[in-house]
């Protein structure tokens, strides 16, 4: 029996978000998440994850060092980041039909594989060229990633899968918050390609854990992409176009917009508006994800509980305040504050990420979410290109409250999400 099978009937997602009674304690929790062998599968999904986003975070805290090698100003820094995430967003699709055809773990390697590939090439490039083209395909590769992790914990957690999705984005933000600070002091000691390069190994290493602890396939063998059509593009596109399902994707869109614009020049606006050291405002960006680790799991947990429209609003309002609050803060503590409670924006994904995974179709689940996670990377891929070029006209602080409109606008779209 594959690991998670229980043999009880999936719940509809009306019912799957209201799921855990106050009686629930950690250590009920955490034997649900680990028995019948599933803990390995969340292990290895979560150190993948932990990798695969953990590098992507570390182009921004490389981007002084890379701007001063390749010459490049805030607009083409900015650039640099959106090719990475339109990338990101373009593989989506893909990666969710690999994941369909050929089965989510077997997606899940291929993924690891190439991105390790990809980063060793990019850390050798020597022109702007190069180092545009290694970020494209990263970005690219990285995304085969995306929408079979999330079917692969829905299928194998059946009662907890939020839950278990928010512990493995955590595990990203563990990522986010290592893996940067480790490249930065790489950076400032030896080279920026050394934090790059470090992580080659990881990719390589990682790739043969997944093998060995996450099936190959976790779905049913059926799947609505045996064959590449339109017919089939036309058939996944009616599967996503209902209206709840299209109201938290736009959520997500607002969100991962401010999400990507913030991190993606964070570090680079605590060294030039805050006048921080760049070693410090490495630091402060690690320690956004380190707040993060615990903010995803208890999102998570929240949605299980209490539903996804109201954990959604608390989540976005709280990261709004802050962002708002950001350019009038001077003093090391009160950055620190603010950047602790920005940290509610990680809290916003395995909120509409969960949700949309459940309410898709069974036969197109990987399909359909990457079909969605596509034009919402994409959208929100052009974050830091705006904010970049915002700056570069010299209203770095108005980005930032630009930002935090953005999100204000996400919470009244979050008030027509359903209750669940």
């Amino acid at each position: 029996m594959l690991p998670g099978s229980t043999g009880e009937s999936d719940p509809s997602p009306s019912v799957r978000y209201v799921r855990t009674s106050g009686t629930d304690s950690l250590r009920a929790i955490a034997h649900d998440l680990w028995k019948d062998g599933r803990g390995w599968i969340l292990l290895g999904v979560a150190g993948g994850w932990f990798l695969s986003l953990g590098v992507r975070l570390v182009f921004p805290a490389l981007l002084p060092y890379v701007r001063e090698a390749f010459s490049l100003d805030l607009t083409a820094a900015g650039l640099l980041l959106t090719v990475l995430w339109v990338a990101y967003a373009l593989g989506q699709f893909p990666g969710g039909i690999i994941g369909d055809r050929l089965g989510e773990g077997n997606a899940l390697v291929l993924s690891t594989v190439v991105s390790g590939s990809m980063i060793a090439a990019l850390a050798v490039s020597n022109s702007a060229l190069a180092l545009f083209a290694t970020t494209a395909l990263f970005g690219f590769s990285t995304a085969l990633f995306g929408p079979a992790r999330f079917t692969i914990l829905s299928s194998v957690y059946d009662r907890r899968d939020g839950t278990a999705i928010g512990l493995t984005l955590a595990a990203g933000e563990a990522g986010n918050t290592i893996l940067p600070v480790v490249a930065g002091v790489l950076a400032a000691a030896v080279s920026w390609r050394l934090g790059f390069g470090v992580t080659v190994p990881l990719f390589f290493c990682m790739a043969l854990v997944i093998w060995r602890v996450v099936p190959g396939r976790t779905t049913g063998a059926t799947s609505a992409v045996d064959t590449l059509s339109i017919e089939t593009l036309r058939y996944v596109v009616r599967g996503i176009a209902e209206r709840t399902i299209l109201i938290v994707t736009g959520v997500h869109v607002f969100l991962f917009f401010v999400y990507q614009g913030f991190t993606g020049f964070y570090p680079t606006y605590l060294v030039e508006v805050k006048g921080l050291a760049p070693s410090v405002a490495a630091g402060l960006f690690g320690a956004f994800f380190a707040v993060g680790v615990l903010v995803q799991p208890i999102a998570g947990a929240g949605g299980d509980r209490f539903g996804t429209r109201p954990t959604l609003l608390v989540v976005i309002a709280v990261a709004t305040i802050a962002l708002a609050t950001l350019p009038f803060v001077d003093g090391f503590v009160g950055i620190v504050l603010v950047t602790a409670v920005a940290s509610a924006l990680l809290g916003v994904t395995p909120l509409t990420q969960t949700f949309l995974v459940n309410a898709l179709p069974d036969d197109m689940k990987g399909s359909g979410l990457g079909l969605l996670r596509t034009g919402q990377i994409a959208l929100g891929a052009t974050g830091p290109l705006i904010v970049g070029a915002v700056a570069d006209a010299g209203y770095f602080d108005g980005a930032f409250l630009g930002l935090a409109a953005v999100s204000a606008a996400g919470i009244a779209l979050c008030l027509l999400v359903p209750a669940d």
